[in-house]
């Protein structure tokens, strides 16, 4: 008796073939490591695509719309706030209501000298009185809220006479008589604005048309003071 294999041997001497190894579901080995191989190239692929798109710190090279609207919306708005806003100056308004000039300076005069001035500017005006307070250092003007045109004309007054303040007038009238008599604006005549021109205290010098130059500064020249009290 032997110990071969009657099995192990065929006819003609020729071993048996081995069968191929078989993976996980009966797969060849083979197969599923080249599938595995594959799906490992892909994704290494996709990897070094996505590198390639990246900037070098890791931003996106896309634009970013939302910086752009935000740039857009900031240029808006300093557009917006070097807008130079426009300035109405008010109409002068003359007529409508007569002018009077109260002397409250103390300076003989010049009540009536200032209505002359403001009469040459196209107002209506009464004639010149004295005041019964004061003296007053700042003009004042005051106007009569029965007439209708007075607030106007009063207004217009104070912007000629360099920018007074304006008030409805008290009462009693702070006048001789204690009256209006017709008229609508009271010019209270202070220190400050006695016997000036309109040029003056407007802030610009009026020229002489012989010779061109500034007329003297008011309260230059000597003057006599009368002695009796006259209005304006």
């Amino acid at each position: 008796m032997t110990n071969e294999d009657p099995a192990g041997s065929v006819s003609g001497g020729t071993p048996p073939r081995k069968s191929p190894r078989k993976g996980v579901g009966g797969s060849p080995v083979g197969s599923t490591v080249s599938i595995v191989l594959a799906v490992v190239a892909v994704v290494a692929g996709f990897l070094i695509l996505r590198n390639i798109t990246d900037d070098g710190d890791g931003t996106s090279t896309a634009e970013d719309p939302t910086a752009e609207v935000t740039s857009t919306t900031i240029a808006a708005g300093l557009e917006t706030t070097t807008e130079v806003p426009t300035t109405t100056v008010p109409a002068i308004v003359t007529e409508g209501a007569t002018v009077v000039v109260a002397n409250a300076s103390g300076v003989p005069g010049s009540a009536g000298r200032m209505s002359t001035e403001l009469g040459g500017a196209g107002f209506t005006m009464a004639e010149a009185t004295n005041a019964t307070s004061g003296p007053l250092e700042q003009s004042v003007v005051y106007y009569d809220p029965a007439v209708a045109a007075a607030q106007a004309v009063a207004g217009s007054v104070a912007t000629t006479m360099g920018g007074l303040t304006v008030e409805a007038v008290p009462t009693p009238v702070p006048i001789e008589g204690g009256a209006l008599n017709g008229s609508g604006v009271i010019v209270m005549l202070g220190t400050a604005q006695a016997d000036k021109t309109l040029a003056e205290l407007g802030g610009t010098a009026a020229a002489t048309p012989e010779t061109g130059t500034a007329p003297a500064v008011a309260g230059t020249e000597t003057t006599v003071a009368p002695t009796t009290t006259a209005p304006g």
